[in-house]
């Protein structure tokens, strides 16, 4: 079974977070909400309190398959500065596993040179911070391993992208009828 890991830092947009929680759950997909402020209660950027099932210094990167980063302010900058999680997005990359930004949060993959040669998308208020091969104006955008999203409006289909690439196609389909997602309606 495929194992996902999404970090959560104060000031994390937490619909962009749960989002992606929520759908991978539905799909069998095991991942775990990690705290990298050293307290499992962290704080969104909407005054949201969650409680991460891990902390970063407890968590086993060579058992995932999978580093996920929500955007939200100061949350982004927040990831940017953790180092111990910089190295594993680098190790990730370099090791060809899977990455996956949301929002202003593929600026932190640009600024570790993760993007370079990669087309990326971000939220448009961050195009010109986001350092990639090619910005795309596209809900999500795949380039290679890495995975890349507009913002909280983009969720489920950022989400039903990280299915696919670590479950399958038909998988991320079963989920988006599940919960009715662009369900087409013949009335």
């Amino acid at each position: 079974m495929a194992k996902a890991l999404i970090f959560l830092a104060e000031g994390h947009e937490e619909v962009e977070m749960l989002t992606v929680v929520d759908l991978l759950r539905r799909a069998k997909i095991e991942i775990a909400m990690v705290s990298i402020t050293g307290n499992k209660q962290v704080t969104s950027s909407h005054g949201v309190t969650l409680v991460a099932d891990a902390l970063i210094e407890e968590v086993d990167f060579d058992a995932a398959d999978m580093l996920i980063l929500p955007g939200g302010m100061p949350g982004t900058l927040n990831l940017k500065a953790h180092k111990q999680l910089g190295e594993q997005l680098c190790r990730f990359a370099q090791e060809g596993k899977w990455l996956a930004a949301v929002c202003a949060a593929p600026t932190v993959l640009g600024d570790l040179g993760i993007l370079e040669g990669h087309k990326a998308t971000c939220f448009p208020g961050f195009v010109d911070k986001l350092v990639c091969g090619q910005y795309v104006k596209q809900p999500v955008v795949v380039d290679g391993k890495v995975i890349t999203s507009r913002g909280m409006g983009t969720c489920i289909e950022f989400g039903l992208q990280i299915i696919t690439a670590l479950a399958d196609a038909e998988t991320a389909e079963q989920v988006r009828t599940s919960i009715i997602y662009q369900d087409q309606y013949d009335e």
